[in-house]
């Protein structure tokens, strides 16, 4: 999406729109060069502004969008376009990527590994019991956050939802002077920013696995009635990965045909190992969710086997009671004319006969092989 003009539209008045409440905000503005890097944590978007060197590139850091004041002034002085703005408080929509004049916008979701799951074990068998599920901030739900990116000149803004240390290892490279950060244009970090992001989910899927096999191990050998909704569960966590990951893999789709997003010429062969490895994921997620529906079948065609056995235990017993029923049916009769009432031996030949006839019952059904 180009447009022709980017000035701030004093008719759009943008707002949180959040699943969650906002955070605090934190700024950082970390300026680098091939020669010298610096970090520094401000208050205000006006100390944040002098800080930037025009001779250096600068990656500018918003955690959290509680102030929007100060994201809508921070919007006006740097002439981001309102409707970009409105994207970046706008969380729970799908990533999307535009291309404006004077910057290009790109929003991902971000899955952080702190928010993985929590797991009790079973030291005896090994065994991983998803019995309650939790996350580490004591959610039951998925906390998937947002992380809008804006490159413009030499200068990258990264809005987050949420504080994380997903992007600490990149900071710490540049400070350390690790790789080819410095000296690469500013696109080549918006690309380890969007690579970092796409190992996350990779990471978050992966590890899942050895879960899953130990679910498989158990699908023959457990009848609790929580086994089918801890699979559930899971099958909830790689859907809503799924959704989140989706649309960047449009994007970069889209990244990868223009040349207006990644404007140097070094990016451009990289693009395809994102697009690689975020295809890997998304298969991966497929994969997995297969494999559980295929456990979840194993385990309800054992319980209904299971279940079979026991009604042909109890449909044999009732077999062999219905001529045994019939029998003391008839003799329960009270008539006044019965000739085998009156004899001594009446009672225990009956019980007998009834005794019989079950007996061959049972040995029927044992030559059958019934039970």
């Amino acid at each position: 999406m180009a447009l022709k003009k980017s000035k701030y539209l004093n008719f759009v008045n943008p707002v949180y729109n959040g699943d969650r409440p906002a955070s605090k905000m934190e700024l950082s503005i970390l300026t680098y060069d091939s020669s010298s890097a610096q970090m520094q944590n401000v208050s205000t978007i006006e100390e944040l502004l002098k800080l930037k060197n025009e001779s250096k590139m600068s990656w500018i850091n918003i955690s959290g969008l509680k102030d929007i004041d100060s994201i809508n002034r921070l919007g006006e002085l740097l002439e981001i376009h309102a409707l970009s703005i409105e994207d970046i408080l706008h969380t729970d929509q799908q990533a999307k990527m535009e291309v404006f004049e004077e910057y290009r916008f790109l929003s991902v979701k971000i899955i952080q590994q702190n928010k993985c799951f929590l797991y009790p074990k079973t030291l005896k068998k090994k065994l991983i019991f998803f019995n309650k599920m939790k996350y580490q901030n004591d959610s039951n739900e998925l906390i998937i956050d947002q992380l809008s990116i804006i490159i413009k000149n030499n200068v990258l803004l990264t809005f987050q939802e949420l504080s994380g240390d997903l992007l600490n290892n990149i900071r710490k490279k540049i400070l350390e002077d690790t790789g080819e950060i410095r000296k690469m244009e500013i696109d080549y970090l918006a690309y380890l920013i969007v690579d970092s992001i796409i190992d996350e989910y990779f990471h978050s899927v992966n590890y899942l696995e050895d879960y899953i096999d130990d679910f498989e191990e158990r699908a023959t050998q457990t009848s609790d009635n929580s086994y089918i909704e801890e699979i559930q569960e899971i099958k909830k966590y790689l859907l809503q990965i799924r959704r989140a990951i989706l649309p960047l893999k449009d994007n970069l789709v889209i990244i990868s045909r223009q040349e207006k997003f990644f404007q140097t010429e070094e990016i451009k062969p990289f693009l395809q190992d994102l697009n690689e490895n975020l295809n890997h994921t998304v298969t991966l997620i497929e994969h997995y969710r297969e494999w559980l529906s295929n456990i979840m079948d194993v385990n309800l065609s054992v319980l209904s086997y299971q279940m079979n056995k026991v009604m042909k235990v109890l449909a044999m017993i009732s077999s062999i009671f219905i001529p045994l029923t019939f029998i003391a049916g008839i003799y329960g009769m009270n008539f006044n004319f019965m000739p085998e009432l009156g004899y001594a031996l009446a009672y225990p030949i009956v019980l007998c006969v009834m005794g019989f006839i079950a007996t061959v019952m049972i040995i029927v059904f044992k030559v059958y092989r019934w039970f």
